[in-house]
């Protein structure tokens, strides 16, 4: 980690810790505090060095944990002291993972950084069960799309009836609490019901 970026956004990939990046590795092995999610591989920081604070700020669904706006303070407050600073994601940062959010809190505070993308799980866990996400012959596309959006934003996004029209492959996100709604949505947005569909 440079004197230059104090702070590294890190993708530790999918959950199997032979996927992640050796610059995440490197990053872990020269922090001096971590700040680590839930569903990051449970070996990921085995590499940490015996004197790095290794601090979790994940979140399980339903259940209380530290909020956004506090976890970036934390990252700008440790930036700020000199400490060289790892907040390690399950996936990639920027995919679903507030990675943006961070990376604002920290550009607002004048803090340089480091993003290191990591292997998304949309991507990973399809791969694994043997299905492309893209195929020359069937699928010359790919949609990334939450399986809910925050319920607290001005307007949703994601309207069913055009997610269902979009051309190739669907990977919903975190979608397996509303399965079935979003399964019928699609359908009545007008995805055909015989289309092959995988739950992993």
């Amino acid at each position: 980690m440079s004197d230059r970026h104090p702070v590294a956004l890190v993708g530790a990939g999918p959950g199997d810790p032979g996927l992640m990046t050796r610059r995440s590795l490197e990053l872990i092995a020269g922090a001096d505090v971590i700040f680590y999610d839930r569903l990051i591989p449970p070996e990921a920081l085995d590499g940490a060095g015996p004197e790095a604070e290794l601090v979790f700020v994940g979140k399980a669904p339903g259940q209380p944990g530290l909020g956004q706006d506090e976890i970036n303070r934390r990252l700008v407050e440790s930036g700020q002291a000199g400490l060289r600073v790892v907040r390690l994601k399950g996936g990639d940062p920027f995919l679903f993972g507030r990675g943006g959010e961070e990376a604002e809190a920290l550009r607002e505070a004048g803090l340089e950084f480091e993003v290191v993308p990591g292997v998304t799980a949309g991507v990973a866990a399809s791969a694994y069960a043997g299905i492309p996400v893209t195929f020359r012959d069937w699928s010359a596309a790919v949609t990334f799309a939450t399986g809910h959006e925050d319920p607290e934003k001005p307007r949703m996004e994601i309207e069913p009836d055009r997610l269902a029209r979009m051309p190739g492959t669907i990977v919903i996100y975190m979608g397996l609490a509303s399965l079935a709604g979003n399964t019928a949505a699609l359908i009545r947005g007008g995805r055909p019901a015989d289309q092959p569909v995988a739950v992993i």
